[in-house]
């Protein structure tokens, strides 16, 4: 018997039951309520094809572990990697990272889901190629659902090649929007009012030449890493991160992506009335009977 089968049988069809990864972002979309029967998720890599760039794994696993299994063929995957978070939670919170600018939202780095749905039994959307999909993208529909629609249990994953050189530099009254007009393909790009952070990767080369274009605007200072992000994320237009300042309190933005983390507490919109019907619509269809994750709803908080 397969892990896979294992967990759509844990999964079952009777009570109440929630998918347990890291708890790096347990109360994303609500609090949980106790009571509820717990299961994990499949861990390890079912198959990896390099040649192909995909990979198989179980959602169990950790974003951290399966990238250093990739080293070793030298790739990597486009998704955040924070300490202790699987692959399965990752994709399920739909969080991109600090590297969105560069590596594009985490949805573009799925190509298929292995699911258990609320009827217990398993489903997969999308394919392990773009060329065997047809009808509708169900992953994207899936990730960001917090485990509300179906339970994943295994996804196959593009894979990128693992850059060769990853610097970062950081410069003190740099506009981080003249630097994203200036520079090519930063990774990322932070700043917090007072200073830019950039992140270049790629060959040795090209990371050399990139570095001397950010010098000139004054991303001097070679840096480890990135600052330290404050609790709170609030997605905002790109253009409307300009105006963090006039607001207050500490902030660091993802320039040129339209994210903020900020050290205060703050209320999105509320979704329009047409939104809502549209998840209510979703819920009924894929678990009418409100068996998965209850207490979580994307929409709560959603930035």
């Amino acid at each position: 018997m397969s892990a896979l089968t294992t967990f759509v049988e844990e999964v079952g069809t009777g009570d109440r039951v929630r998918v347990v990864g890291g708890r790096t972002q347990w109360r994303e979309g609500g609090d949980p309520p106790s009571g509820v029967r717990e299961v994990r998720a499949p861990v390890g890599i079912v198959d990896c094809t390099p040649a192909e760039m995909t990979v198989r794994v179980g959602a169990g696993t950790t974003v951290a572990d399966l990238d250093d299994e990739l080293a070793e063929v030298g790739q990597c995957v486009a998704l955040p990697a924070w300490d202790g978070a699987t692959i399965g939670g990752v994709l399920a919170v739909g969080h991109s990272g600090i590297r969105r600018l560069g590596y594009g939202p985490l949805r573009e780095a799925v190509l298929e889901l292995r699911v258990a749905t609320s009827a217990g039994r398993a489903v997969t959307a999308g394919g392990p190629t773009v060329k065997n999909v047809s009808g509708f993208d169900l992953p994207r529909l899936l990730v960001g659902s917090l485990g509300t629609l179906a339970l994943i249990g295994e996804v196959v994953l593009r894979t990128r090649p693992l850059p060769e050189c990853s610097v970062w530099r950081r410069g003190e009254g740099v506009d981080p929007f003249v630097a994203l007009r200036s520079l090519h393909r930063p990774v990322s790009l932070l700043w917090d009012g007072a200073r830019t952070w950039v992140l270049i990767e790629g060959t040795a080369g090209a990371v050399r030449s990139e570095c001397d274009a950010a010098g000139a605007l004054g991303l001097t200072d070679a840096v480890e890493g990135p600052p330290e992000l404050p609790s709170e994320r609030v997605s905002m237009r790109p253009r409307d991160l300009a105006c963090l300042p006039d607001v207050g309190g500490r902030f660091v933005a993802e320039i040129g992506v339209g994210v903020a983390h900020r050290d205060v507490v703050v209320e999105p919109p509320p979704p329009s009335d047409a939104i809502v019907r549209l998840h209510r619509r979703l819920k009924e269809r894929f678990d009418p009977e409100g068996r998965l994750n209850p207490g979580r709803d994307p929409l709560r908080g959603a930035t």
